[in-house]
């Protein structure tokens, strides 16, 4: 009887293809030749189109028109600076952020890094279920608290694909980026934007007092997000391991690729939540509708049935696809802050009970997504700020250490997101949110 040859895991195969492509022996082009490359930017990406960007640019959409679409560009182009130097750390120490801040900083600060970013973990998983038990609740008519429980089993569904390799894992999140992504091509189809004024606001920037401030600011906070920044170091440290100099540098600029096409669509994802508020309820003058729930109930008399299916449908996936993502960033913190780590069904099982209480005593589910924005928004310098003084050393990064313009650039951009967040956190409060 023939013996049965084993089949390579889908992983391994890229690992190997892609260590090919890297020592010049592969005959691939185009394409294929970048593609074992691609998929933890994809990943990471996902939370740049979770329920809290649906939140935020639905309200600044239907309030402003399309004058905020420079802030979502720009707030993208920062994420891709950022999500690029968290890949370039993973690839440059095999280690993530959260193992080398536990190497490198004292004890009580790796202590309290550790409890601030599980609280954003847990800030970030309210919103992404929320949002995909809301996708359920508007597409099925389900109440929300059946909603809930169909959210749990789905993303305990999805997280069980991680045991056959990270490749099949990426190729299901990257499938729900581009339900998101088709969803929205057909939303723009549908709601037929003024292409000039488009364009007009995302060349010249500017405001409309300080309400557009904020929005812009919860924009920001809703883009650049503190677990993603630890996930893609993690996704990067072992996935493809190569330590000879001119390898990690061609490497890394492959992994540059893969952040600049899943952050670029990202960027147009986001940007056209916003031109379908602006276009579908800012040009009918109904400013005022700033919750999900409102946006899919009036995209019905306004462009048809089909358009709020669509939207429900975006929001299902967007929340699917976060929610098992942000489950992923919580084992990353937790393992590489403490060097310690639960079973994953354990990790989503604890952190989805949040959600359900939230569901169950009936609070806003919107307003409840603005709420976990702002706890991220706290939580986001305590992520940025070592990461870019980690990727500016060079006893650290070797080779990949950022060329000085770089770390400038990667500081101002630091900078700016913890004013603008800090801005966002008090006139939150003084709101009383």
């Amino acid at each position: 009887m023939k013996k049965e040859i084993p089949k390579k895991s889908s992983s391994k195969e890229t690992v190997e293809q892609a260590k090919q492509v890297l020592q010049g022996k592969a005959k691939k082009s185009g394409f294929r030749k970048i593609a074992p490359f691609l998929g933890p930017a994809f990943i990471a990406s996902v939370a740049y189109v979770d329920p809290g960007n649906f939140a935020t640019n639905i309200q600044s959409g239907a309030q402003f028109g399309y004058l905020l679409l420079w802030v979502i560009i720009g707030s993208n182009i920062m994420a891709m600076l950022v999500q690029t130097l968290s890949a370039k750390l993973g690839i440059a120490t095999g280690k993530n952020l959260a193992e080398i801040c536990r190497e490198r900083f004292p004890k009580p600060v790796v202590w309290i890094m550790w409890a601030l970013m599980e609280i954003v973990a847990m800030a970030t998983d309210l919103a992404e279920f929320l949002g995909a038990a809301l996708g359920f609740n508007l597409l099925l008519g389900v109440p929300l608290y059946l909603a809930g429980i169909l959210t749990a089993i789905a993303t305990f569904l999805i997280l069980g694909f991680e045991k056959s390799g990270f490749r099949s894992l990426e190729t299901i999140i990257t499938a729900f980026v581009g339900v998101i992504a088709i969803a929205y091509v057909v939303e723009t189809f549908l709601d037929k934007p003024d292409w000039g004024l488009v364009a007009n606001s995302i060349l010249v920037p500017r405001f409309a007092g300080t309400e557009s401030v904020l929005l812009a600011t919860g924009i920001l906070g809703a883009t650049v997000m503190p677990h993603a920044i630890f996930l893609h170091s993690a996704l990067t440290q072992n996935r493809i391991v190569v330590r000879k100099p001119k390898l990690m540098q061609k490497l890394f600029r492959y992994e540059q690729i893969d952040v600049f096409i899943a952050m670029g669509a990202a960027s147009l994802i986001n940007a056209a939540m916003l031109i379908m508020a602006a276009s579908t309820f800012h040009r009918s003058g109904l400013t005022s509708v700033g919750t999900i729930e409102q946006a899919y109930i009036t995209l019905e008399p306004l462009l048809g049935k089909a358009a709020s299916w669509v939207f429900g449908l975006s929001l299902l996936a967007s929340g699917l696809s976060s929610a098992s993502v942000g489950t992923m960033a919580g084992q990353v913190i937790m393992q590489g802050f403490l060097h310690f780590e639960i079973p994953v069904w354990i990790r989503r099982l604890v952190t989805m009970i949040p959600s359900l209480i939230v569901i169950f005593i009936g609070l806003e589910p919107t307003r409840t997504l603005v709420i976990s924005q702002v706890a991220l928004s706290f939580g986001l310098p305590f992520a940025i700020i070592p990461l870019v003084y980690f990727t500016a050393k060079k006893d650290i990064m070797g080779v990949l250490v950022n060329h000085k313009l770089t770390t400038i650039a990667a500081s101002l951009v630091a900078l700016l997101i913890v004013v603008l967040n800090v801005f966002l956190i008090v006139n939150s409060i003084g709101k009383g949110i």
